[in-house]
């Protein structure tokens, strides 16, 4: 039997789990002038403690040739799961290889990321 969806080419979409992660895939952008995905099950841990931090990511960009397909999206929030990195820099990381990805300056990109409280405190850091 074979499927009558069209083959774009895509290692993550259509599998399941982290094995199939090829990094950040993009699909033409059919004619969008902004999209913004947002996430909230994104972890890092503290590089000095070590322990867990949760996020909220919210990712807007002026995509010119190209967007980001979600499913890649996903798996390359998750490669952050067990590396330790401050909200900050994780922030400017996210804003940077987006932009790489969509052959974008990184004034196009812009990344918001909310750590959950931790010891009383919430921090935004926004590019």
């Amino acid at each position: 039997m074979t499927s009558d969806r069209p083959d774009h080419g895509f290692v993550a979409l259509g599998h399941a789990g982290s094995a199939h992660y090829a990094g950040l895939e993009t699909f033409p952008n059919p004619g969008v002038s902004r999209v913004e995905m947002t996430s909230d099950e994104m972890t890092a841990v503290c590089p000095i403690t070590g322990q867990a931090d949760y996020y909220v990511v919210a990712i807007a960009f002026q995509p010119a040739a190209t967007c980001i397909e979600s499913k890649s999206l996903k798996l390359y929030l998750n490669t952050f799961r067990n590396e330790g990195a401050f909200c900050e820099a994780l922030a400017v990381r996210i804003r940077d290889d987006v932009a790489q990805a969509l052959e974008l300056g990184p004034d196009r990109v812009q990344v918001t990321l909310r750590q959950k409280p931790r010891g009383g405190i919430t921090i935004v850091a926004s590019t």
